[in-house]
């Protein structure tokens, strides 16, 4: 087990590190010019880390497959937020497919 001391110099140092990182963006973007590829690379990366991000969470629960529900209820936010429906509309639409499918049994 840890001391309290020794998680709180962990979190002291994890936080200075994020916030490191956070500044050597802003930073560094003056000094350092990227070719056009490497900026559209740069654009197309953070589309898919975001993809990505979005297929793990939706799909995956502790390891598993979480069931047809909560990738249905995503698909419903994703396609009113592609509609430019507002956002407490898209996130109250996504839930409540997914709450109206656990509720009618389909995991």
């Amino acid at each position: 087990m840890s001391s309290p001391a020794a998680l709180a110099s962990a979190t002291v140092v994890l936080g200075a590190g994020t916030f490191a990182f956070r500044l050597a963006g802003p930073a560094l973007r003056a000094r350092v010019t990227l070719s056009p590829r490497v900026e559209r690379l740069m654009a197309t990366a953070v589309v898919v880390m975001l993809a990505a991000l979005v297929a793990t969470s939706s799909l995956t629960a502790s390891h598993s497959f979480t069931g047809p529900a909560r990738p249905v209820g995503v698909a419903v936010g994703a396609l009113l937020a592609w509609r430019k429906a507002p956002f407490a509309l898209v996130v109250l639409a996504a839930a409540a497919t997914t709450a109206l499918l656990r509720l009618a049994g389909v995991s």
